[in-house]
């Protein structure tokens, strides 16, 4: 996984931006560590591609985002899924710069393959639609394109779980967003911190919480949650190398990282055994 991690965040990535050969390469690594994870393509192909336009008025560009969408199949309820999204772009380079985005986020897209390691060895009830997602930097918008044209009814998604950020606390702490408008969901998260490997708190999903941000809107978990599909978070504190070219793989804190991916097989597994009641 340490090497998953180094490798989507390696200088010859070029920062993962949506539309460039960099993006390009980090999606075909993307692929091959799907089938050697034994996720296999949901649908044709594991490439999804899509169309959306970046900037406002006469100035608004045409791009092309490609999701890459693989599943595991349930053994028990394969007609119903959980989603685990991760996007595995970031934002290039800069004025000569590379900005290698290791936890923003090489860290969830590199978690999706042990996840797809565990789930593959150990089958789960409900189906698992792994979602490596593109174009997250420029307005969540592989997610968008996941939820407006979905590869199986929406009504099927048990959940969304998605992971972005999540390589990086010295204190130890993970948080998952989503319990303060989905409460039903705060009993399985609770159950989930119980074991986790890491210190799991709930939060950032408060607006009326003074001086904490609220993150409810940021990132690829919200178009499900605009859906009517329960969905949460996970994801650290904002830090100093956010959105820098010092976001890189030497800066992580990788024991921590390695124990958030034990948390999310949990966090997977769990909700897998118990289902979503609201």
């Amino acid at each position: 996984m340490l090497k998953d991690l180094q490798t989507l965040s390696a200088d010859d990535m070029e920062g993962r931006l949506v539309g460039t050969p960099g993006g390009a390469r980090a999606r075909a690594y993307v692929v091959d560590r799907f089938k050697a994870s034994g996720i296999a393509p949901l649908g044709a192909s594991y490439e999804h591609p899509f169309e959306f336009t970046s900037g406002r008025g006469g100035a608004a560009t045409p791009r092309t985002g490609v999701n890459v969408l693989g599943v595991i199949r349930g053994t028990r309820t394969p007609d119903r899924y959980i989603v685990i999204t991760a996007h595995y772009d970031h934002i290039g380079v800069r004025n000569g710069a590379i900005f290698n985005g290791a936890d923003d986020n090489a860290s969830g897209t590199a978690a999706l393959f042990a996840l797809g390691d565990y789930f593959t060895a150990n089958p789960p009830a409900h189906s698992l639609i792994f979602a490596a997602l593109d174009a997250e930097e420029a307005g969540l918008q592989g997610a968008r394109r996941f939820v407006a044209d979905p590869p199986v009814p929406l009504e099927q998604l048990l959940i969304n779980i998605n992971m972005d950020m999540i390589g990086r606390d010295a204190n130890n702490l993970l948080y998952v967003v989503g319990t303060h408008t989905q409460r039903f969901l705060k009993p399985t998260i609770e159950h989930i911190a119980a074991a986790a490997n890491v210190t799991l708190r709930m939060g950032h999903d408060n607006p009326d919480e003074k001086g904490v941000e609220d993150w409810t809107r940021a990132s690829d978990h919200f178009p499900f949650c605009e859906a009517k599909v329960p969905c949460l978070y996970f994801g650290v504190e904002d830090f100093e190398n956010h959105h820098k070219a010092t976001d890189k793989y030497e800066t992580m804190t990788h024991d921590f990282y390695v124990r958030v991916v034990q948390t999310m097989v949990v966090a997977v597994k769990t909700f897998d055994d118990r289902g979503v009641t609201r």
